[in-house]
């Protein structure tokens, strides 16, 4: 057996140089260098029709102190398998930024011909296919919403130009700009179907010989088809990557929940099967993935830099089967972009192809069955940036930036000023971290990695890391490698961010969700060591988890199901923590935030589903919690306190809030959609902090800049 596959045997150790330390695991170690990774790759397109099988993807570097680059300057890309990908689940996120002149720029992979039938609603007869003509419509459609996102007229005009790509292939590309706002689309427009393919792009990933042509839209200004094979595909990413800077990188879901549904289901609900998704979605994101790894890798060659960037992953057809997270107003905002992509075989917009794509047109976002303008989910929820206080007075936070763990610590107690970035290593990791306090004071770091990522039938592993601080507030340990609760690669990759809490016994309880949509567990002993992945069983969740300690030292741990919050706990400290049936919490529309209460109780803040109202539940007993008025939409941060809980979150314009004893400031300036703030309890009292979009660290106290 695989030690790093939920074993008991002591975790793997990775060195300063990034090598396994005295032990060998059965496949070929994913551990060798960032360089030889993409030399690998080059190596694979020369001498041979068909590429060598890759049997790793990106290496795993977790060796620290690599350099940072740090611009100060915010640019959001998103990378789409479709068009209309970015509406339906990018949103509200996207708009937020671009409001706050954030610079966006969508790269659109497929043509999104599918079959070339632009079908009007309501038209009676055969719908002639025009596979052209439909990605025109479609493109047609994109300008349509990002101008009216702008605040212009929807036919406001574009600069239509040609962009040359790595490998001297061709993309459109349409810009405008409003103001301090700009939007460029990219669109590479390889084609969704092909012969002896009907999944094109999933083959790109997947078969080692396949290769693609992309689609001519009618009007392009792209006169001639690019050819693509799965390098090509990964190199063109990075070379607009290496050319846009990005600070923040939107993709969709690499890994999607498996998901059972009947073949007529599947089939008309567009998903692959045995998975919650779109097989486009799917190898877009991987690409994407990919991509970002390269990036880095060809970044940090000969010493170079690491970019600078945090990512945010979101889930794509899994809405359809959760409860809608988002209230009324921003599902009318969603809708309202998404009947300008629609279109209408009557307007008059000037583009021979058509005028968007009118099966998404008028009011049938909104009828749609399957919901997915209701609802925008994170396939790596995070409570926010770690935060720590060192001795020294200065607070320390923690993320991911460039797929690395990174720190950053204040210039001064107290000063909101930060220092630039410090390498922590660990890449490639997935965004957000967990962490738990030891009882001496030291900080364990969690990490979700990208052990492996490859196509053409090559590795796919994911694994949970560990990062053990040295002294309080000082130097870390080498990564230890915790293995993966499931048992092959596939069900691996289906495994949730880590959630950890320290008992008052001096345990840490790590947890997180598996590929059955449940909740296992391993807990660290005081000595250090780890005993083996428990499955705590339990029913369906979605990932977001919440752990805490009650009153009375026992370790409990929230999630969101379809029907009700769900509930693990111990009978006693000490004891195993299990599932708790026939709770009654209502239902959450997204991950629950579970603070002490009075009584050394416990207390739960969430939104219902569709609601911007706050939900707050006391668990075990005790007075019925009374309820602050704090509307608003997404996770929320609580902290309770003798005068009266702290909340953190944003307001329905995407606004960071804080309230303090009934009392509520809205940060006006600075917007944040890169998932959540952190609330922080300190000297200066209640404090947000947070990651901007130039992927820079920010706080906030409310009496500094109450509005």
């Amino acid at each position: 057996m695989n030690e790093s596959r939920g074993s008991g045997q002591r975790p793997a150790v990775f060195g300063g140089d990034g090598r396994r330390a005295a032990f060998r695991p059965r496949r070929r170690s994913v551990l060798a260098s960032a360089a030889a990774l993409a030399l690998s790759a080059s190596a694979a397109l020369t001498g041979c029709s068909v590429p060598a099988p890759r049997r790793t993807g990106p290496t795993a570097d977790p060796a620290p102190g690599m350099p940072i680059a740090s611009t100060r300057r915010a640019q959001l890309m998103q990378i789409m398998a479709h068009p209309d990908d970015d509406l339906y689940f990018m949103n509200p996120d996207c708009e937020r930024m671009v409001d706050s002149g954030v610079p966006l720029v969508c790269v659109y992979v497929t043509a999104g011909e599918h079959n070339g039938k632009n079908h009007i609603p309501g038209r009676r007869g055969e719908t002639v296919a025009d596979p052209a003509a439909y990605s025109s419509a479609r493109h047609q459609g994109l300008r349509q919403a990002y101008a009216q996102m702008l605040g212009l007229d929807k036919f406001t005009p574009w600069q239509k130009g040609v962009m040359t790509l790595r490998g001297d292939r061709q993309a459109e590309i349409d810009t405008l700009t409003h103001g301090n706002r700009r939007v460029e689309l990219v669109f590479l427009n390889l084609a969704m179907h092909a012969p002896r393919r009907w999944m094109a792009v999933p083959a790109l990933w997947r078969d080692r010989a396949a290769a693609l042509r992309t689609v001519l839209a009618t009007g392009s200004p792209v006169r001639r088809a690019s050819d693509y094979d799965y390098d090509g595909l990964i190199d063109v990413l990075v070379g607009l990557m290496e050319r846009y800077r990005p600070t923040v990188i939107h993709t969709l879901d690499p890994d999607p929940d498996i998901q059972h549904s009947d073949e007529a289901t599947r089939k008309k609900d567009s998903e692959q099967p045995g998975y919650s998704d779109h097989a486009d979605h799917t190898a877009v994101a991987s690409f994407s993935w990919a991509a970002m790894v390269r990036w880095v890798a060809e970044s940090a060659r000969d010493g170079g830099a690491i970019p600078g960037f945090v990512t945010t992953s979101y889930r794509g057809y899994y809405n359809r089967h959760w409860p809608k997270n988002l209230p009324e107003p921003l599902v009318q905002e969603k809708a309202a972009h998404l009947r300008a992509y629609g279109g209408d075989a009557s307007w008059q917009c000037g583009n021979a192809g058509g005028c968007g794509d009118y099966s998404q047109g008028g009011t049938w976002p909104l009828r749609n069955p399957k919901g997915w303008v209701r609802a925008t989910h994170y396939r790596y929820p995070s409570p926010g940036p770690v935060v720590a206080t060192d001795p020294d007075g200065r607070l320390a936070v923690y993320g991911v930036l460039g797929l690395r763990a990174v720190r950053w610590r204040e210039t001064e107690p107290g000063s909101g000023q930060w220092s630039e970035p410090g390498d922590l290593g660990g890449g490639p990791l997935a965004p957000g971290l967990g962490a738990a306090t030891l009882l001496d004071g030291r900080l364990l770091l969690f990490g979700l990695r990208f052990s492996a990522l490859a196509g053409h039938r090559g590795a796919n592993e994911r694994e949970l890391v560990v990062l053990e601080q040295r002294t309080p507030g000082g130097p870390f340990q080498a990564w230890t490698g915790l293995g993966n609760p499931e048992r092959n690669d596939d069900r691996g990759r289906r495994i949730g961010v880590p959630v950890a809490v320290t008992a008052p016994d001096g345990r840490v309880h790590l947890f997180v969700r598996n590929a059955e949509k449940g909740v296992s567990s391993r807990i660290r002993e005081t000595d250090g060591t780890w005993g083996r992945w428990q499955d705590l069983g339990g029913a369906e969740v979605q990932d977001g988890l919440s752990a805490a300690v009650d009153g009375r030292g026992r370790v409990h741990v929230f999630a969101a199901g379809r029907e009700r919050v769900h509930h693990w706990t111990q009978d006693a400290p000490g004891r195993p923590v299990t599932w708790r049936d026939g709770g009654t919490l209502p239902a959450p529309g997204g991950p629950v935030t579970v603070v002490p209460g009075p009584g050394g109780g416990l207390e739960l803040y969430y939104r219902r589903p569709a609601r911007k109202e706050l939900t707050v539940v006391r668990v075990d007993g005790g007075a019925p919690a009374r309820t602050p008025v704090f509307h608003g939409y997404g996770r929320v941060g609580a902290v309770g306190t003798p005068r009266g809980p702290v909340l953190l979150g944003k307001d329905l314009r995407g606004r960071v809030q804080l309230q303090v004893a009934g009392r509520r400031a809205v940060r006006a300036h600075g917007v944040i959609a890169l998932e959540n703030p952190t609330l922080h309890l300190g000297p200066q009292g209640a404090l947000a902090v947070g990651l901007g979009a130039d992927a820079y660290p920010w706080s906030w106290a409310s009496h500094t800049d109450a509005a």
